[in-house]
């Protein structure tokens, strides 16, 4: 929708609602364009992690974690060839210097946002070390996954600079640099001073903006309330370990019972030692919280942009507007508003019609260079909330659906806890039975 350019309201940009069919149909349209998915196209894996120490700048020894990524044609297997797959060493940060790029590229798109770079949400027995193994293990699993989400994505998916990241390991730094992309980034404090000032904000992106602000604080304490329960869960299971060596011991001491005792005291042992695989695949649920976790930020950027755009597009109809009221003062010779220049008029006199004519025609000049861009801007709004709203569709979709998995998962795993809970106490009892 198209800011009136002779008035002083300004309109909000991008007030198109799209039905779930244009939704729909819109999503099909992209995707064929675009073409095939890359991860249809191209198998991606993040295979293993390796540690590497090597001397800085400043001759101190710098440890990081590097993570082989293969690649290798999805058609290969069909076709009965097994061809070795390419590979490239990757570091964290390299993954983030990607994402950051996708973030100033895309900015109308959910971008898939990364694993935790340090742990966070750990029970008290996790390490929360970056460079523990089990640490870096499942930061292995988080990147493949994040490249699978990009490789998936209808537009990110055909980016060239995503393809190089995967099949170049040399020059891909330069080139990504060389796109610029980091000076076009927004600053913080600008898009801040655009949340603050906005007149006219567009409803659904404050709408999306306090949603995701609300999943982000029910997700944090989903992961606190788990962390908590993985501590006293812990304990418990530890503390059986305690029945083993107190039945142990007894069986000792016994001649009819000591069989059935001792028996008991290993079913209570290798019940105490299965918590640590249990709350290992615990994690692995918590890591698909956290990525939903972080996936809130980057809702939160896409709104943010919008507020940005709107607000340039406002401060831009209100120069136009000033501008338009100083043409109508110079052909009228009145002044509707106090200003300096009124009062100078009073002081030393009108201007002459010369000057009055040159700054009329250099007025016009403005006015129409103006109107011209502030038609581009409204054009550009428009596409952006499209784009995004289109975005946003498809990740409530992917949200939807991994989440009701995910949470699906977890509760069949804690059932499964349980059966087998009830089985070592059923295997204890048919051990006293037989004393």
């Amino acid at each position: 929708m198209m800011a009136d350019t002779g008035s002083e309201e300004v309109a909000v940009i991008g007030n198109t609602d799209l039905t779930p069919g244009e939704i729909e149909n819109n999503m099909k349209n992209t995707m064929g364009e675009k073409g095939t998915l890359l991860f249809r196209k191209m198998e991606i894996n993040v295979a293993e992690a390796e540690k590497r120490t090597v001397k800085n700048a400043v001759n101190m020894q710098e440890t990081y974690t590097v993570y082989l990524i293969e690649t290798r044609p999805a058609d290969a297997a069909s076709e009965g060839t097994n061809p070795a797959p390419d590979s490239l060493w990757r570091r964290y940060s390299e993954f983030e210097i990607l994402r950051n790029f996708l973030l100033v590229t895309y900015p109308h798109l959910v971008v898939p946002p990364l694993p935790e770079k340090r742990a966070e949400f750990v029970w008290h027995k996790l390490s929360a070390d970056n460079m523990d193994p089990d640490f870096v293990e499942r930061r292995r699993v988080g990147l493949e996954n994040f490249l699978l989400r990009v490789a998936s994505h209808p537009i990110l998916s055909t980016d060239h600079v995503f393809f190089t990241f995967l099949t170049e390991e040399d020059g891909w730094k330069e080139m990504v640099f060389e796109t610029g992309f980091q000076a076009k980034a927004d600053s913080r404090l600008k898009a801040l001073n655009a949340t603050f000032r906005v007149k006219n904000p567009d409803k659904r992106f404050a709408e999306m903006k306090h949603y995701s602000d609300e999943l982000q604080s029910v997700i944090s304490q989903l992961l606190r309330v788990r962390a908590r329960v993985a501590d006293r869960l812990y304990g418990v299971y530890k503390v059986h370990g305690n029945y083993g060596r107190v039945f142990s011991e007894w069986s000792a001491i016994e001649k009819e019972m000591g069989d059935g005792l001792q028996s008991a005291g290993h079913h209570m042992d290798a019940y105490a030692a299965s918590v640590d695989d249990i709350l290992e695949e615990e994690e692995h649920y918590a890591d698909q919280l956290k990525e939903y976790l972080f996936y809130t930020e980057a809702l939160r950027a896409v709104c943010r942009k919008h507020e940005l755009m709107q607000f340039e597009l406002e401060m831009a109809a209100q120069d136009l507007s000033t501008k338009k009221q100083q043409q109508e003062e110079l052909a009228t010779g009145t002044v509707r508003t106090f200003s300096l220049k009124g009062m100078t008029s009073k002081l030393f006199g009108q201007e002459t019609p010369e000057q009055r004519e040159a700054k009329m025609k250099a007025l016009e000049g403005q006015i129409q260079e103006d109107e011209d861009a502030l038609k581009d801007k409204n054009t550009e709004c428009d596409d952006f909330v499209r784009g995004a709203w289109l975005d946003i569709e498809r990740f409530k979709d992917q949200k939807n659906h991994d989440l009701k998995e995910a949470l699906i998962s977890y509760a069949i795993m804690q059932i499964s806890m349980c059966k087998k809970g009830i089985q070592v106490w059923t295997n204890a009892k048919e051990c006293f039975n037989k004393m």
